[in-house]
């Protein structure tokens, strides 16, 4: 309750008279002090919520542009805030640098969401492809007698037949699978080897599945922004995406061994110690989390 007051008095009141005050004060207005103050993820974390925050209409609609109309909107900004091109000439580059990772990481999030509600269907010649794929990759010195066995448990699947088992992310949690496999084979084996442990085992292809629905959750809760507005100097796509997931695996792999679980039974505990903790790194304005192998 007292937060939500706060908030709406905020929002409303003390937020416009300290803008007021900050702009006779220095000449700029709040978007250009931000520009002058913070770089990195800091500046379009501050950017976006200023933007969402102001009572312009052009302001509030520049988080949802498409790249097509950047300039013309970062246009519309400088006329609507009074900037001057001649006096301020960068704030032109900075502001479509920024609207550029503001509305990327929107279009992310909907183009992971439209593969992950894709289903992985085992009569689409591509899927069957990607999956086979996945054996040959984490596998190549032994031939899956066939598509329906009892060997798919060897790369941690728990079935006869994967396709089960990409319920909940769809061909999103294959995609990944093959991409971590493909492009870091050598750590993809040395995972596969270790999580057939006699003691501190999982299911390698499982937990793989359970990263996906991990990354894609702190993508959906915008956790990634900061991670991403770090990283990514433009525009966020798929690839960066992957590239999140193969840090997760790799992590948790490191994390899982030296937790040393009693059992398997005990996996949704320490998900969620581990999710929890990449939250908390995901919170620093400094935060780039990439696979350092």
């Amino acid at each position: 309750m007292f937060i939500s007051l706060w908030e709406f008095f905020y929002g409303h009141f003390f937020r416009f008279w300290m803008k007021w005050v900050l702009r006779q004060m220095t000449g700029k207005c709040e978007l250009q002090r931000i520009f002058d103050t913070y770089g990195g993820a800091q500046r379009t974390y501050r950017i976006e919520n200023s933007l969402a925050y102001s009572k312009s209409k052009v302001l509030q609609n520049a988080t949802q542009v498409s790249e097509s109309e950047l300039d013309r909107c970062v246009a519309d900004i400088m006329k609507a805030k009074n900037i001057c091109p001649e006096k301020d000439t960068s704030f032109q580059i900075c502001m479509r640098t920024c609207l550029l990772q503001i509305t990327g990481y929107k279009q992310l999030y909907h183009d992971v969401e439209n593969v992950r509600k894709k289903p992985y269907d085992s009569g689409n010649v591509q899927h069957e492809k990607l999956l086979l794929k996945l054996w040959n990759l984490l596998m190549p010195t032994k031939k899956l007698k066939a598509r329906i066995s009892k060997q798919w448990a060897d790369i941690g699947f728990q079935g006869d037949d994967p396709k089960t088992d990409f319920r909940g992310m769809g061909i999103l949690g294959l995609i990944n699978l093959v991409y971590f496999s493909e492009n870091y084979t050598s750590e993809a084996h040395q995972i596969l080897s270790r999580s057939n442990h006699p003691k501190l085992g999982y299911s390698y292809a499982i937990v793989g599945i359970n990263l996906t629905e991990m990354a894609y959750s702190l993508l959906k809760s915008e956790a990634l922004k900061l991670h991403l507005y770090n990283f990514v100097p433009g525009i966020p796509t798929m690839e960066h995406f992957h590239q999140f997931y193969c840090y997760l695996v790799y992590e948790f792999d490191k994390f899982w061994l030296e937790e040393e679980p009693e059992s398997i039974m005990y996996f949704n505990l320490y998900r969620e110690k581990f999710h929890e903790k990449i939250k908390g790194l995901l919170l620093d304005y400094n935060a780039v989390l990439t696979l350092k192998t």
